[in-house]
């Protein structure tokens, strides 16, 4: 019987639906079981269900921001990796202040270059 490889699950979380359903389609031909979801609460109502090994989030979005979105599932996922992204000057307050409660994300700058997600991913192993 052989076994198959287990593809890497990743969660893309961007109220923008056009870039979150983008990058899905980018890693889902790249080799990743991927999912899209449009928002902070979304995103940790799919991880505890989905439970995936990879998050890539915008941070800025209405409602519940992706760092604090990536605070809540690492409560329960504690080993899932968390690439957050952003255009937004603000982020850079919002990430200091998780550092400050000892958190802390990998961030990528938007627009985000699909060959730059992928280096990333591959860089860390998962």
């Amino acid at each position: 019987m052989e076994l198959k490889a287990t593809r890497r699950r990743v969660l893309i979380v961007d109220d923008e639906r056009l870039i979150a359903d983008t990058l899905s389609r980018i890693l889902q031909l790249n080799g990743f079981e991927t999912a899209a979801v449009y928002g902070g609460m979304s995103a940790i109502e799919e991880a505890r269900r989905w439970r995936p090994d990879l998050i890539i989030s915008d941070v800025i979005m209405p409602g519940m921001n992706g760092i604090e979105a990536a605070i809540h599932i690492r409560e329960f996922l504690p080993s899932c990796r968390i690439i957050l992204f952003s255009g937004q000057a603000e982020t850079a307050d919002l990430l200091e202040s998780a550092r400050a409660q000892g958190h802390e994300f990998d961030i990528l700058a938007k627009p985000l270059h699909p060959d730059d997600l992928l280096k990333c991913l591959d860089s860390r192993g998962s």
